[in-house]
């Protein structure tokens, strides 16, 4: 007996049962083609469909919100997947998306920005130079600010001598004349004669 109220999922604005969707999916199974974490959504590289291989791969879209795994969804490039398609009129749409035998979607290794962990490679306290925790954190009064490159307290680092030592002419652009005091003042020199004349 059918249950009294089935569930309803929402496609472009109509709502059908799920009895409506499945008379009308189709059985898949083939690679993810590609899957752009950032967007949600990819394209799948059909070879079977039905248990029938096919003589040349079909794409299928594919949206995060259809793949069965925890967490963040999304597919990594090359994985194998079985899914259910309807036909729709933009193409083929996957319905629902699993790993090989209806496992979870093992997923890409990029994660959304927005869920990515922020590194502690450089996390050092800008109070006292001690690593693990941050000058808000610090159990330190405040500390005499100091120079990044050096950590000399009698300067900082735009005007750090050592820094300006290291420094070549040709380097990063700037020469050691800049550090120094003695640029030259170019907001008064006049412009090149045009030689279109």
């Amino acid at each position: 007996m059918p249950p009294a109220n089935p569930p309803l999922s929402r496609t472009g604005g109509c709502a059908k049962t799920e009895e409506e969707e499945d008379s009308s999916s189709f059985r898949g199974s083939g690679v993810c083609k590609w899957f752009n974490v950032r967007m949600g959504f990819g394209f799948l590289s059909m070879t079977h469909q039905e248990d029938i291989c096919l003589d040349s791969p079909v794409d299928v879209f594919v949206h995060q919100s259809k793949l069965h795994m925890e967490g963040f969804r999304s597919l990594k490039e090359g994985e194998a997947v079985e899914f259910t398609f309807k036909r729709s009129s933009k193409g083929l749409e996957s319905l629902w998306v699993t790993g090989p035998g209806g496992t979870p979607c093992v997923g890409s290794e990029k994660k959304h920005k927005g869920t990515q962990k922020r590194h502690s490679k450089g996390d050092r306290c800008f109070n006292c130079g001690g690593p693990n925790h941050h000058a808000k954190e610090c159990q330190l009064p405040p500390q005499p600010k100091k120079c990044h490159f050096c950590q000399s307290i009698t300067h900082v680092v735009a005007n750090c001598p050592i820094k300006a030592q290291q420094l070549s002419p040709g380097s990063q652009g700037k020469s050691t004349a800049s550090t120094t005091g003695e640029e030259e003042d170019m907001s008064h020199a006049p412009f090149p004669p045009d030689s279109s004349d």
